[in-house]
């Protein structure tokens, strides 16, 4: 092999057939290009054409210097804080932290390779040109591997062969794979340390995690390249957050987003969705957005709205806004092609549409039939479409949800062999075929919406949901799990399906409530929206010729569970807002598996029936039908029940497992000590994330505690006040100190708290007034408080502790 020394930004290095390209793009990424038999298939065999990633932030920055070194057979690489070491004669690398005594190897390549066109099953491989680039890594025993965009299973994915190849499924089952959002990123946890691997290539791709080969990460493209980026940690956070530096971060959500919301496929007409708001507003249920499916249209053409059953769409918008709640449009990418609809006519007029392998425009069927598709690889595509968002802005709709954007199409005018429903692997984006472009296509289209609302409703801050995505669609929009199934294993599939796509870069992502195919129970719905609460959004929403499932379809009880559950949801919009607003810094997702805070601990690692809302707050619904008690593990520390947040139960020790006792009516909810969280009243509605009403839950333990709370409009541009709730505690003193960055103008805010984790208080300095019973000090605080300091007494103790034997 030969390969240039010294200091430069990339190390190329080639053999007779083969090239590697080594760069450092951000401290602690190390990027690895290979490209097996880039003679045959290269034409500037050894240097190799720029990639043109779909993943990447367009802003990313130069990258890091890279020093190279050869030491007998091998080739070193420093830079960036990692080291590559390279066999020259057989081609195996490895990516290390540290050195000498400290090395600790991160991935170990044990080959790769590019193989020729193979025949595989229902699909002509010399037609198709299915070439296999192949690398091997190794996969030691005991490590974990979470992550993989949206995925069905347990967290851990060891013993899985995974497809990306974004699909249209209806309905996913409990083992179906794939499914509609592919990204090729996994964490690894191994020994309490964590790292990632993510390897950018759109194309079809598959990877073996240890199940044909159980110490193997076998990845397979049917691209020409592996493009492989390696990420220290050492924790799980700091793999997301190196991720999210390189493939971006999401933007701030409305607040209204976060409240509940109301779909289905079947409400068609403006005076369905006034029943709704009204069924809501009838029953002191809080509501902010109703979603509107394809029958808004006119005949299902994109762009356009059916005037017999909106007869005024901005009327109606306006309408519903004077109710609190936004109205949330479907669009889909299928385009009808209709001689006279201006939409088909200005895509084909400037040359916007996908096109089959012989140069026609493809032509197939979704919706709309026939029907057309635009080309979002092409920037002036994106441009296009972002152009049509004029038609919303107009309206004053604020969001959309964009779905079948895998793309979906459920038959073709030109015949060809496709992979499920969707178009034909040699369909041309411009330069690209469909093969390499497939996974990749919702995340142009998603783009264009953002793009659109920031050129026509520059104040306002959209909400753009998708169905389908590939690496980097956290820029643009959020994610919903898809067409899931209205049973008890969809409920309980939901969560390591959202955790999994958290680990995945994706922080704001949900599954809809209640399951959209088949007939939901009263029963399920109540405890769907109890595992709700700590959803990134909540929306409720069901398939067409599906029993209702209105909050209020089930009778009184059930009503008033779910009444109880979305109060609790609005009551803790505070710091779910605080989350999201911390997710666009950190890339830490607003509901966390406990593996992203206690990789070390096994238990926490594996669990996946339960969730963390930041670090301190655990979420434990009931998954089961008929069942009113549950396990839950609890991690290190010690945790206060605070069941639905109002019923204080005992204190446990934590790295034990322990059982709740969880009627229809609640929600097991654990506070660890140390822990501060902003809560506020319930409404029917969202206003600003000013909060006039604000309460500060706290778990105090013998050194004090940390809370955080981001406050805006709720609306528009950045900006806004972090303050940060700091408890610290000397001998038998506890003060109590609120410090804020940021401004929000002034107005009126009542402040409570309520302290659990303290023995007898003998005095307060600092606040209104004060009361201690029943192990709560409650604490009512003046406008503009800064400082509040407690007294205590010098045999403090927290009061109720209970250690509870470990449960087998």
């Amino acid at each position: 092999m030969s390969a240039p020394g010294g200091q430069g930004p990339e190390v190329r290095v080639w053999g007779e057939s083969d090239v590697l390209v080594v760069s450092a793009p951000l401290p602690g990424v190390l990027r690895v290009r290979l490209f097996p038999e880039a003679r045959a298939n290269a034409l500037g065999f050894p240097r190799m054409p720029v990639k043109q990633s779909f993943a990447l932030r367009p802003d990313l920055p130069g990258g890091v210097t890279l020093n190279a070194a050869e030491l007998d057979d091998d080739l070193l690489v420093i830079g960036g804080g990692l080291s590559l070491r390279l066999d020259r004669v057989s081609g195996a690398w490895r990516v290390s932290t540290g050195s000498g005594s400290t090395e600790r190897v991160l991935v170990s390549a044990l080959g790769w390779s590019g193989e020729a066109p193979t025949q595989r099953p229902a699909l002509d491989a010399e037609r198709f040109n299915l070439r296999r680039t192949r690398l091997n890594l190794d996969a030691p025993d005991g490590a974990m591997y979470l992550g993989f965009g949206e995925r069905v299973g347990p967290l851990d994915k060891r013993g899985l062969h995974l497809t990306f190849w974004n699909t249209d499924c209806f309905p996913h089952h409990t083992e179906t794979d794939p499914l509609y959002v592919s990204v090729p990123f996994t964490t690894v946890l191994q020994d309490g340390r964590a790292h990632g691997v993510f390897v950018d290539e759109s194309w079809r791709m598959e990877v073996d995690v240890a199940r044909a080969h159980p110490t193997e990460l076998r990845w397979a493209s049917s691209g020409p390249e592996l493009d492989v980026y390696v990420l220290a940690g050492p924790r799980p956070a700091d793999v997301l957050r190196r991720y999210a530096d390189l493939t971006g971060y999401a933007p701030m959500p409305p607040l209204w987003a976060l409240g509940a919301a109301q779909s289905r496929w079947g409400y068609r007409t403006a005076d369905d969705l006034r029943a709704v708001i009204q069924g809501y507003r009838d029953r002191g249920l809080p509501l902010d957005s109703v979603y509107v499916d394809i029958d808004y249209m006119d005949a299902y053409k994109v762009w356009t709205v059916s005037g017999a059953n909106f007869p005024d769409l901005r009327a109606f918008v306006k309408e519903a806004g004077a109710q609190g709640v936004k109205l949330v449009p479907i669009v889909d990418p299928g385009v009808k092609l209709e001689a006279g609809y201006d939409v088909y006519e200005e895509a084909a007029r400037g040359d916007h549409l996908v096109r089959t392998a012989r140069g026609d425009v493809l032509v197939g069927e979704v919706w709309p039939d026939p029907a057309v598709f635009p080309d979002f690889t092409r920037p002036e595509v994106v441009a296009w479409w972002a152009g049509r968002h004029k038609f919303f802005a107009d309206a004053g709709i604020q969001g959309q949800w964009n779905d079948m954007n895998e793309p979906a199409c459920f038959s073709l005018r030109q015949p060809r062999e496709t992979e499920g429903k969707t178009l034909p692997y040699d369909a041309r984006h411009g330069t690209r075929t469909h093969l390499e472009v497939h996974n990749a296509y919702a995340n142009g289209m998603s783009e264009a919406s953002r793009v659109g609302y920031a050129k026509f409703s520059p104040n306002v801050r959209p909400w753009v949901l998708t169905r389908a995505g590939y690496a980097g669609i956290q820029r643009h929009a959020t994610v919903w799990t898809g067409d899931n199934t209205a049973t008890w294993s969809h409920l309980a599939l939901s969560l390591p399906m959202i955790q999994g796509l958290g680990l995945s870069g994706i922080p704001f992502a949900a599954a809809d409530v209640g399951g959209f195919a088949g007939d939901t129970t009263g029963e399920l719905l109540a405890r769907w929206y109890q595992a709700a609460v700590g959803y990134a959004f909540l929306r409720n929403h069901a398939a067409l010729g599906t029993a209702d499932q209105e909050p209020w379809r089930f009778g009184e009880a059930v009503t008033d569970v779910i009444r109880a559950a979305l109060d609790l949801r609005y009551r803790l919009l505070p710091h779910l807002y605080t989350l999201a607003q911390g997710a666009t810094r950190t890339a830490l997702p607003v509901m966390r598996p406990l593996a992203l805070h206690w990789p070390a601990d096994e238990d926490a690692a594996r669990e996946d029936t339960q969730y963390l809302l930041g670090e301190g707050l655990l979420v434990a619904p009931v998954l089961r039908a008929g069942h009113r008690r549950r396990l839950v593990y609890l991690p290190a520390g010690r945790w206060a029940a605070v069941f639905n947040l109002s019923q204080f139960g005992p204190v446990y020790a934590g790295g034990q497992h322990v059982v709740a006792d969880a009627p229809l009516d609640t929600l097991p909810l654990y506070l660890r000590a140390g822990t501060a969280l902003p809560i506020t009243e319930p409404a029917p509605h969202t206003t600003s994330a000013r909060w006039a009403r604000l309460s500060w839950l706290v778990h105090a333990d013998r050194a004090g505690f940390v809370g955080q709370l981001f406050e805006d409009a709720g609306d528009g541009p950045a900006g806004g006040r972090l303050t940060r709730l700091v408890g610290e505690r000397q001998g038998t003193r506890l003060t109590i100190r609120r410090d804020a960055e940021g401004d929000i103008g002034t107005f009126e805010q009542r402040e409570t708290m309520h302290v659990l984790g303290l023995g007898h208080v003998r005095a307060v300095q600092g606040a209104a007034s004060f009361a201690y019973e029943d192990g709560v000090l409650r604490l009512t605080l003046p406008a503009r408080w800064q400082t509040v300091t407690l007294d205590l007494d010098e045999d403090d103790e927290e009061p109720g502790e209970v250690d509870a034997l470990p449960v087998d």
